[in-house]
């Protein structure tokens, strides 16, 4: 599978002619026709092409090393790849680790060194996916690599230092790169649309239908392209000269979602999602859920929400949904997206079918109305620290009662300070793991207060 940008020549292939992308601009995919041909057309990435780093300087032919892209799929892995050996005119060489066997490298390896040692000729080495690679085939690359026979240009959509060996990480350097941003995809599909190379102005783009090619893509240029290649192909069909957002949408079969994150939206969406959880209403919660994720919403911002809510609306009514709230947020940060949907709708349906109460907020946030309008007091004398020097003789500590002391675990004694005797902050409902708590509460407190 190609996880790069554009498809690059197999092992037999004559490395890339300047021009080859002119020659096959009538029938490629709009996506090998944009192929960026220099680095000033390669969108983001900045952090790695900034004047003097090491991506930049091998690009341009200097310092050759070995690399290992490590980033998602339409960052451009195999665009540089073929920049790289371009700009440092080598033969270039492209192999995939979902058919590539230890043989097939072998024989690359072989073919390289007589190369090398006959006409003084190098070859760049591509392999995507390298991380399917084997072991025994990671070190087979090893001695080409240590001795420059070939100049290593792997691409992972995984963490290399987890799934590449030792020997050939400190052996290569490891540049990871990012997701597209929304508006590197934007500035990608704005160029294509007016590029010779793509649809040289023939059709306009109506800005909805952009924004939701740019929601599309995920950051994953490919992506982008194909989706706009394929509106294209359909608005020409009908004849009109603006592909609109019916187009795209027919097209890709995959509707708009009305959702803008730093918009009304945003907020609309969210406030609907927690509402209805507080609401019981499970369906409407998925619902909503649903809408955040598929129009690109940040998974722990809805992971932050969950557990808000768990504590604010559901609290001591069922004690697990925060356990489960929590648990969420860090599945999500610990397996990313898709699959952390599945944590997030775990959680959705927990806190909307769990009973709810709002005692823990109604609680705390009367306390700290007290404390804001002045309401503090001093500690009594018997709580205070008593454990260093010189406490005794303020009388710290003296007194104190150990609750531990008595078979019922709970005896008579002041807590709050002498203004707030006697004042109730936290009032457990009778729903839930609660019930139990609004019998045990009063009786506590008149223990406590020798009533």
């Amino acid at each position: 599978m190609d996880e790069g940008l554009f498809d690059v020549s197999g092992p037999s292939d004559p490395p890339p002619h300047p021009g080859a992308a002119a020659r096959v601009a009538a029938n490629a995919p709009l996506a090998v026709r944009m192929r960026p041909q220099s680095l000033d057309e390669v969108v983001g990435q900045d952090h790695l092409l900034g004047a003097g780093s090491p991506l930049r300087r091998l690009v341009e032919g200097a310092a050759p090393a070995s690399v290992l892209l490590y980033g998602p799929p339409g960052t451009g892995k195999t665009t540089l790849a073929t920049l790289v050996s371009q700009a440092i005119g080598r033969r270039f060489v492209a192999l995939s680790a979902l058919t590539a066997g230890v043989k097939e490298v072998r024989a690359v390896i072989d073919e390289a060194r007589r190369r090398l040692t006959r006409s003084g000729e190098s070859t760049v080495l591509f392999i995507d996916e390298v991380h399917r690679f084997s072991r025994t085939q990671q070190d087979a690359l090893l001695g080409a690599v240590e001795d420059r026979i070939v100049l290593l240009v792997a691409a992972t959509t995984e963490n290399p230092f987890f799934s590449i060996v030792s020997p050939l990480l400190s052996r290569s350097l490891v540049l990871q790169l990012h997701p597209l941003t929304d508006e590197d995809v934007r500035v990608l599909i704005r160029r294509t649309v007016e590029d010779e190379r793509g649809l040289a102005g023939a059709l306009g783009l109506a800005k909805e239908a952009e924004d939701h090619l740019v929601r599309l893509a995920g950051g994953d240029a490919r992506r982008a392209l194909t989706a706009l290649e394929a509106a294209a192909d359909s608005a020409a069909a009908t004849g009109l000269a603006e592909i609109d957002l019916a187009t795209v949408e027919a097209t890709v079969d995959k509707a708009a979602v009305r959702y803008d994150r730093q918009g009304d939206q945003h907020y609309d969406v969210t406030s609907a999602f927690i509402k209805s959880i507080r609401g019981s209403d499970v369906d409407a919660a998925l619902h909503y859920l649903a809408r955040m994720i598929e129009a690109g919403e940040d998974p722990r911002f809805i992971a932050r929400r969950l557990v808000v809510h768990a504590s604010e609306d559901i609290g001591m009514a069922d004690p697990t949904a925060l356990q489960i709230a929590v648990a969420a947020q860090q599945a999500v940060q610990f397996i990313g997206m898709p699959e952390g949907r599945l944590a997030l709708a775990q959680a959705t349906i927990h806190l909307a079918t769990a009973p709810k109460s709002n005692a823990v907020i109604v609680a705390i946030d009367a306390a700290l109305s007290d404390v804001r309008s002045g309401a503090a007091g001093t500690v009594p004398a018997h709580l205070r620290d008593g454990h260093y020097a010189g406490a005794a003789r303020l009388g710290n500590a003296k007194g104190y009662r150990y609750p531990h002391n008595v078979p019922e675990g709970v005896l008579a004694q002041q807590y709050p300070p002498d203004g707030l005797v006697g004042r109730d902050y936290y009032e457990p409902t009778s729903r839930g793991a609660e019930r139990p708590l609004s019998e045990r509460v009063p009786k506590l407190r008149k223990a406590i207060r020798g009533e």
